[in-house]
């Protein structure tokens, strides 16, 4: 259950291709080797309304939200946030020339007692 949701500021349209983000960060999860295809999630949400620190106009943010499954390692967890983090940075590097930006990743462990999932992309795929 690799599921990474990215919130932005709405005010990034036109300033940061965000699907190229979205792929950038789909090849970086595969690229990994822990999660299967068929369960990987990118999705991109952007923030219409939002006040960020001293609430210039030009204040932007980035936010990755990744959610997986229990069963990694602290080491592959790590080296994973590090991935994703580093592929991030370098989509969004003209944003960091000012200093309005803000970029932040958090990993999430999901309790599989309190998940519940129905996926008719997984067979397809045949465990890619």
């Amino acid at each position: 259950m690799p599921h990474l949701t990215i919130e932005y500021s709405g005010n990034l349209e036109g300033r940061a291709d965000i699907g190229e983000l979205c792929d950038r960060l789909h090849a970086a999860i595969l690229a990994t080797g822990l999660f299967e295809l068929g369960a990987i999630r990118v999705r991109a949400l952007k923030a219409e309304h939002f006040a960020i620190a001293d609430r210039l106009p030009e204040n932007a943010f980035v936010d990755l939200n990744f959610r997986i499954g229990k069963g990694r390692s602290a080491d592959e967890k790590r080296r994973t946030g590090e991935a994703l983090f580093a592929v991030a940075g370098e989509v969004l590097a003209p944003l960091f020339e000012t200093p309005h930006f803000a970029l932040s990743l958090e990993i999430r462990e999901i309790d599989s007692e309190l998940s519940w999932k129905r996926n008719a992309i997984h067979p397809r795929l045949g465990g890619q």
